[in-house]
């Protein structure tokens, strides 16, 4: 088997073990945030929290060993644009409320019979379609040149070396920080240490970031037809798939298209097996319109970040970038504002006065 078929055939594998645990776990940084917040449960953000530890903790090891070399990701670039990646964090995040979900939160959501999460993912995949090489790509690429920086120490561990420590100590140290920061936060909350469900999650999804640098990273690395070095991301891969689907004549799978296919799949045939498949619809045209502009914003957003509340959240940590940072803050922010204070996002059956909330 080529590489670039073993890639593919990995990504499938780690989209449907994503796609069984997101729906038997609730993974979703939109939940977590929700729950957290507004509801005063901290659970799934605590899982969230468990899952960037773990990822990082994998990744770097990946990193530090040589296996993996996370310098050939879209993260660790030494030119970016801060007000782009914050901006783009920032409509991703409140998008992700007025959809009541990220896109891969959508992806499991449809496998379970959603009809909410497809109108989600269409639109999703096609404003980013267009903010990556359509109408809107112009303008993203203008404000990229105009504010656009170039720095020498562009990961935490890179920043931390300039201060004298070898670069695999400032690379330990950074890692153990944030990894040991996390995981106290994450057990520190005595409903989460009773929720081995959560933590199994929190576990796996951030196992599946590292085997996703693996698979790319080490498995796809041949000299004569390489694969671009990623792992969990879902912003640009449903765009991807949605053109795959439209004009696969020409058009090669990858990684990505066949993580989504996977987290489709995984999320279907585990609602089939646990008798949670069930078609669920808009409850109005309102309804549907908020969620179809939540979907946009996501798209536009997600493209102008380089990720999502997973390519970035998640992929982007892993890496220690400081671009992640960026955009992760624009997402926490972003999420914040939809859920509390003067633009938060009403319950939709608190504004109708019946349905349920989007998908």
């Amino acid at each position: 088997m080529e590489s670039t078929q073993l890639v593919v055939l990995a990504g499938l594998v780690i989209g449907l073990i994503y796609g069984a645990v997101g729906l038997l776990s609730g993974f979703c940084l939109m939940s977590s945030m929700r729950g957290w917040l507004a509801q005063g449960d901290g659970r799934l953000v605590r899982t969230y929290a468990l899952a960037v530890a773990v990822a990082i903790a994998a990744s770097q090891l990946l990193a530090g060993s040589g296996t993996v070399d996370l310098g050939k990701s879209i993260y660790l670039q030494q030119t970016f644009s801060v007000p782009a990646l914050f901006l783009g964090g920032l409509l991703f995040g409140y998008g992700m409320v007025l959809s009541n979900g990220c896109g891969s939160r959508a992806l499991v959501l449809l496998g379970r019979g959603n009809l909410r999460s497809f109108v989600v993912v269409i639109v999703l995949a096609i404003a980013a379609q267009m903010t990556l090489k359509g109408l809107i790509a112009p303008a993203r690429i203008a404000l990229v040149q105009a504010s656009q920086t170039t720095i020498n120490a562009n990961s935490l561990p890179a920043l931390l070396a300039t201060l004298g420590p070898a670069e695999a100590l400032s690379r330990a140290l950074a890692a153990a920080a944030l990894v040991v920061g996390l995981i106290l936060f994450a057990f520190a909350h005595p409903a989460f240490r009773r929720s081995p469900g959560q933590i199994a999650a929190g576990v796996v999804v951030g196992l599946l970031v590292a085997a996703g640098w693996f698979v790319t990273g080490s498995l796809g690395a041949d000299d004569f037809n390489p694969v671009p070095v990623t792992s969990l991301t879902f912003i640009a891969p449903i765009a991807d798939s949605l053109q795959y689907a439209m004009l696969s004549t020409g058009l090669t799978l990858n990684f990505g298209i066949a993580t989504v296919a996977g987290v489709f799949a995984g999320s279907l045939v585990t609602a089939l097996a646990t008798g949670r498949f069930h078609l669920e619809g808009y409850s109005s045209p309102r309804h549907m319109l908020r969620s179809a502009g939540g979907a946009a914003l996501m798209g536009i957003g997600g493209v102008m970040a380089f990720g999502c509340s997973i390519g970035q959240g998640l992929t982007g940590m892993s890496t220690l970038a400081l671009g992640s940072f960026v955009a992760v803050t624009g997402i926490l922010l972003g999420t914040t504002a939809g859920l509390r204070g003067a633009l938060r996002v009403q319950p939709f059956e608190a504004v109708t006065g019946a349905g349920s909330p989007a998908a």
